[in-house]
């Protein structure tokens, strides 16, 4: 019993120390086809679409990409930073847990009027 314990224990651990970042995604690695699938581009000094409403529960990945130049993107309440460059896409996988609007903004200075380049995930039921 005692072994079986112990092999159950390392097993848990194993998979928790290889389990893939659940909040960046390579671009190369395909979605599963119950993640929904929001682009998001990235230009000076907006995001489109700026409000993203999402279902509470549902994968997402969010695939940015960037117009012009290096960006940000940070959403403090999941937990999630991540770079945007011109002709790469990045995508970052969530499920939100919770209903609520949460901000999302720039952390890459990009110019006068980077403070204003920030947008909104608004959760539901």
């Amino acid at each position: 019993m005692r072994h079986a314990v112990v092999a159950a224990v390392i097993m848990l651990l194993g998979g928790l120390l290889l389990e893939p970042d659940r909040h960046r995604v390579a671009s190369a690695a395909p979605s599963s086809s119950t993640e929904q699938v929001v682009h998001v581009t990235a230009r000076k000094f907006e995001y489109t679409p700026n409000q993203i409403t999402l279902k509470k529960g549902v994968p997402v990945v969010l695939e940015l990409t960037s117009a012009d130049r290096d960006h940000g993107f940070r959403l403090r309440a999941f937990g999630v930073r991540a770079d945007i460059k011109p002709g790469e896409t990045t995508r970052v996988r969530i499920v939100p847990a919770h209903t609520g609007t949460f901000e999302f903004e720039c952390d890459v200075f990009c110019g006068t009027g980077h403070e204003e380049m920030a947008g909104q995930i608004v959760v539901v039921d």
